[in-house]
């Protein structure tokens, strides 16, 4: 995945699932999650890839795992999982 120029970060994007994990999570548990795709956001190239899916990759750090995938030019980071313990 390229990295941005000009600052610029992807956007973010959730699939419903993802969208149904939010709406369970607390408001501490969200700052965390926040917290997390803000380092993913800056450099989502450095995210190791899924084990069994090598087009996604695995956020996983202190109690948060994000799956996601990146669209052809990195400009869009599609959430498909989330967890925050």
């Amino acid at each position: 995945m390229p990295k941005h120029a000009r600052g610029r970060r992807p956007r973010i994007v959730f699939v419903e699932p993802a969208e149904t994990q939010l709406r369970t999570l607390t408001s501490a548990q969200a700052a965390r999650l926040d917290t997390a795709l803000g380092v993913i956001g800056a450099d989502p190239g450095t995210v190791k890839e899924h084990a069994t899916a090598p087009a996604l990759h695995d956020y996983q750090h202190d109690g948060v795992r994000v799956v996601f995938y990146a669209t052809a030019l990195g400009s869009i980071l599609i959430v498909t999982y989330v967890e925050v313990d």
